[in-house]
């Protein structure tokens, strides 16, 4: 069985033939209702528009922006987040919340930057020490939340908490100051900078690496979503948590995986921040849960879980890289980038929701 994004169909829709009647004439009117009401139902829909209309906004008011180099800096600004927001909206279509994420990215870059320079080892154990960090907060918290039944928000707000505290005192007291020595020179940093923070040309212009690993990640998960059992159970999981244990469906082991996945994304974000900049600053990563978190709502993923897709959260991230360039290119004032996230977030939700509205009463 495969599992779509749609919600699922009526046993009997309005217009359908009695089963007594001959279904001759039936069919043709129930498909073009049918992939209309589809279409109208994806959660991307709304984020679509949306972006379409950015897009022209910018287009129009700033000729910067039209330029492929500035084309190519707003897909950079889109795939650090987008690459967040894949693990993010799997876990939100599951039915739960990451408020760890931001700082997580920072407290894996923090893990394999000191860890390799302290015990000069090769930069690739910092990484792979990294992960297993990274992999052991996302276990932990989807473990409290599985067993403490409380709910997600608390648990991770309260492992943001902490996990800003232990970057700070743990930077301070390893490195004395709040950010890492830098690792440039150490063995196996060339190799590892070639797979996390690279550029590659592409034509005239120089696209960063990170682009394509989030469009690789978003085919993973739209993949992992329609086309495989762990994507049914993710939906499930979110829907009706109690109804899919009913039914089979390792609800536990599955938001427990959600969790590590994104604990996985904060790894690999982490990976390409300390290997661009060499260093990193154990106070950042603060809000940008926040930001990941309204990529994915702006890209049509429910709250309470059970409805989105990973396509919608690119989309959504793609909306955040254009207005934060964007507003540069048109020479706004760059304070201006949260009230219009703030406002594009609002529309998106209430675009989505007359979507769904318009699309349940047909």
């Amino acid at each position: 069985m495969t599992r779509t994004a749609s919600p699922p169909e009526p046993s009997n829709p309005q217009g359908t033939a009695p089963a007594t009647e001959p279904a001759a004439a039936a069919p043709a009117r129930i498909t073009q209702r049918s992939l209309g009401r589809r279409f109208l139902s994806r959660p991307e829909v709304g984020s679509l528009m949306g972006a379409v209309a950015v897009f022209v906004l910018f287009f129009v008011i700033s000729d910067t922006f039209r330029s492929a180099d500035a084309i190519t800096t707003v897909l950079y600004a889109s795939s650090t987040i987008g690459i967040m927001a894949v693990g993010v909206s799997l876990l939100m279509i599951g039915g739960e919340f990451d408020l760890s994420a931001g700082v997580g990215v920072i407290t894996s870059a923090l893990a394999a930057g000191m860890f390799a320079f302290q015990f000069s080892t090769n930069v690739w154990v910092g990484v792979v020490f990294a992960l297993a960090v990274s992999l052991t907060i996302g276990y932990i918290n989807g473990l409290l939340v599985i067993k403490t039944k409380l709910p997600s928000f608390l648990i991770t707000l309260s492992m943001f908490m902490m996990l800003q505290g232990l970057n700070l005192a743990v930077t301070r007291a390893v490195t004395g100051s709040v950010s890492t020595q830098s690792i440039s020179n150490m063995d196996g940093f060339s190799s590892a900078q070639s797979v996390f923070a690279t550029s590659f040309t592409l034509g005239p212009i120089s696209v960063r690496i990170t682009v394509l690993w989030w469009i690789v990640f978003v085919a993973l998960a739209t993949w992992v979503l329609l086309r495989s059992r762990v994507g049914n159970w993710i939906y499930a999981a979110g829907g009706n948590a109690d109804a899919a244990r009913a039914v089979g469906v390792p609800v536990n082991y599955t938001k427990i995986g959600l969790f590590m996945t994104v604990g996985f994304m904060a790894w690999f974000v982490g990976m390409h921040q300390l290997f661009r900049f060499n260093t990193v600053q154990s106070g950042e990563g603060v809000g940008m849960e926040l930001l990941y978190i309204a990529a994915c709502v702006i890209g049509g993923c429910a709250l309470m879980g059970g409805w989105g897709t990973a396509i919608g959260a690119a989309i959504g991230a793609f909306i955040f890289g254009m207005a934060k360039m964007g507003i540069v290119y048109a020479g706004w004032n760059a304070d201006l980038f949260m009230f219009f996230i703030g406002a594009t977030l609002l529309l998106a939700t209430l675009l989505n929701l007359w979507v769904r509205l318009r699309t349940a009463r047909r």
